[in-house]
């Protein structure tokens, strides 16, 4: 559901809407009290906006992906148009049949993708918070968020990469800004220890799951995790994490994940 004004959340999680993101991203929301979508930052191309990666037939991985209509480079993600020229939705159902072969729960997946993927939906980020509402919905997880590009919120002057999120959290009234820990290097804690907010880092363990084969693909699509797992044990996932103090950010390994874009927000891991 999407966040009344009146609401004054604890913690706060703020990244674009990505399409059917990994693990990660859903432990940072089940960990937060509301989730700004933050669709008004530059679209980015190849990044996580359009696409995801999910098991192929035979050894590794490969991408399912959302056609999109040319924009020109400096437009928003809010405003990035889905191509309905082709049968996109019919190709990603295809994608995933193989999976019926060794994933227990690939006809519960299917009917819920089928159904996520029938939304009209002419943006892909429209597209996308549907899509995050549904898995939140089908694992259990609260999901209390709000579009940036329609708030009212009364945001100070953004001067750094860090200070977006900052500045949003101090619009909210928040006490506490919870980041993945790609985005260590570029946030100053002292900014935000000056301003009452506490800065901390979630870092998913990712324990690898039973998968098809003898080699565990990580930081695939939600959607092979559901394949492979019930609710309940992915919730138990989403659990598995740790958390950072931004004070003692700087002697921690990130182990690889990405750092923020220049629009000082997360991306996906790409381990």
């Amino acid at each position: 559901m999407t966040s009344s004004s009146s609401y004054t959340p604890r913690r706060v999680g703020i990244m674009q809407p990505y399409f059917l993101p990994y693990l990660g991203y859903f432990s940072l929301i089940k960990h937060t009290d509301l989730w700004v979508v933050f669709d008004t930052a530059q679209f980015i191309r190849h990044g996580w906006i359009e696409r995801n990666r999910i098991l192929k037939p035979g050894d590794g991985w490969q991408y399912i992906k959302v056609p999109l209509v040319k924009h020109a480079r400096e437009t928003p993600i809010k405003d990035v148009l889905i191509r309905d020229d082709e049968p996109w939705r019919t190709r990603i159902l295809a994608q995933i049949d193989h999976y019926k072969a060794s994933a227990p729960y690939s006809r519960d997946v299917r009917e819920f993708l089928k159904d996520g993927l029938a939304f009209s939906a002419n943006t892909i980020s429209a597209l996308n918070v549907h899509l995050l509402t549904r898995a939140c919905e089908y694992l259990g997880v609260p999901f209390r968020y709000l579009l940036y590009s329609q708030s009212s919120l009364c945001v100070g002057a953004v001067t750094a990469p860090d200070e977006w999120a900052l500045e949003i959290t101090k619009a909210l009234g928040a006490q506490e800004y919870i980041n993945p820990p790609g985005g260590m290097s570029l946030f100053d804690n002292a900014k935000y220890e000056r301003a009452g907010i506490k800065l901390s880092y979630l870092r998913p363990r990712l324990t690898p799951y039973k998968q098809r084969g003898e080699k565990f693909e990580s930081g695939l699509s939600i959607i092979d995790a559901m394949m492979f797992n019930e609710p309940s044990t992915i919730r138990d996932m989403l659990d598995d994490v740790e958390f950072i103090p931004g004070g003692a950010a700087n002697s921690f390994d990130v182990g690889g994940e990405e750092p923020y874009s220049g629009r000082g927000l997360p991306t996906q891991s790409e381990s």
